[in-house]
């Protein structure tokens, strides 16, 4: 790939005009002025594609993408993108890393290719099928913000080639063919992970609400999404019922209520107890991963209790939620320095040779 000229404050200033775009987009604002630095066609034009990507990905509903990308675009201010990268070297020698990226959730890549970028290295990014129109949309617009960024950043749609180093996420099956195919480079490989929450009983009914969000924002297929709840023994579980009947409306995506509907009849078949409020299934196991429309939850009686399980789970657990962990309700709006799988990516590309 091209090596161009481009220092990293350029870098840095278009993606703050990047981020106040994407938080025009997802408040759902009407077209500014020029001083969005695109004009109302351009972004008439990807108000469209928002609206579009259900129809390519029943889970990427117009409020999913609206929040991803109001969430991002909160991120790219100057002053925490100045602070988040202070204390690292720019690459003066790019290297081309390839991105494999998930499709879960809207933009899910969108931090490794902020990462990448800003770090001073050069971009090669594998989209997945099922999330692969907003970022090339987003990126075009940061050709507008600082055209040299065109040379360093490529979507592959088939093999890809010429790269230094890897950075690839998927799922537990997808880690065989990473070790097969990009062992021998440079690498960060991610795989399942998943989140829980830990309740002491002293919780408020507006916790429990912004603790549905942890659960349910996404549909529940994000890795910083709540699967689990650890439970004092002594806890009222109609609170949990009576807080996330907030999210209910997660019912009416036709996806969602597919897998609400299979795991409640799988679980009706073999005669398991469950507990029902027509939209999520509530389980009592000590299994940390639950399936979509359904959430575990086991009970404990001491916090060494609690400690045992997370230490157990450490290698699975993407974060904890809860009044003496991760605030209830911002699970799902990490901040930059908040790294998939606690691997801080801005420091592991900023050393590669």
């Amino acid at each position: 790939m091209y090596i161009c000229v481009v220092k990293k404050e350029q870098i840095e200033i278009a993606f703050n005009q990047l981020g106040k775009l994407m938080i025009h987009f997802g408040k759902s604002n009407i077209w500014s002025g020029f001083e969005l630095g695109i004009t109302e066609e351009e972004y008439n034009q990807f108000n469209e594609l928002i609206l579009r990507q259900k129809h390519y990905n029943g889970w990427f509903t117009e409020d999913m993408v609206r929040k991803s990308l109001l969430s991002l675009g909160g991120l790219l201010t100057k002053e925490k993108l100045s602070k988040w990268t202070n204390e690292y070297e720019y690459q003066k020698k790019p290297k081309t890393v390839a991105v494999i990226m998930a499709g879960n959730i809207p933009l899910v890549g969108f931090h490794d290719f902020l990462s990448v970028l800003i770090s001073g290295n050069n971009l090669l990014a594998k989209l997945s099928s099922d999330d692969k129109y907003l970022l090339p949309a987003l990126s075009e617009f940061l050709y507008v913000f600082e055209p040299e960024l065109k040379e360093r950043i490529a979507f592959s749609e088939g093999k890809i080639s010429d790269f230094d180093a890897v950075i690839a996420t998927g799922s537990d099956s997808s880690s065989a063919y990473f070790e097969k195919y990009f062992s021998s480079y440079p690498h960060i490989f991610r795989s399942n992970r998943t989140s829980l929450a830990v309740l002491i009983g002293e919780e408020s009914k507006q916790d429990i609400e912004l603790l549905a969000q942890d659960i349910f924002d996404y549909y529940g297929r994000g890795c910083r999404n709540v699967t689990h709840l650890l439970l004092p023994r002594s806890f009222d579980l109609n609170k949990i019922f009576e807080g996330i009947v907030v999210m209910g409306d997660v019912i009416q995506n036709k996806k969602y209520g597919n897998n609400y509907d299979y795991n409640k009849a799988v679980h009706l078949l073999n005669q398991e107890q469950l507990l029902d409020n027509n939209f999520v299934l509530l389980k009592e196991s000590v299994e940390l991963f639950s399936p979509l429309g359904m959430i575990n939850y086991h009970f404990y009686d001491s916090k060494k209790e609690i400690k045992e399980y997370l230490n157990q789970h450490k290698n699975q657990l993407q974060c904890v939620v809860g009044m003496e962990y991760i605030p209830f309700g911002v699970a799902q709006t990490p901040a930059l320095n908040d790294y998939a799988d606690g691997i801080d990516t801005l420091k592991w590309l900023n050393e590669l040779k």
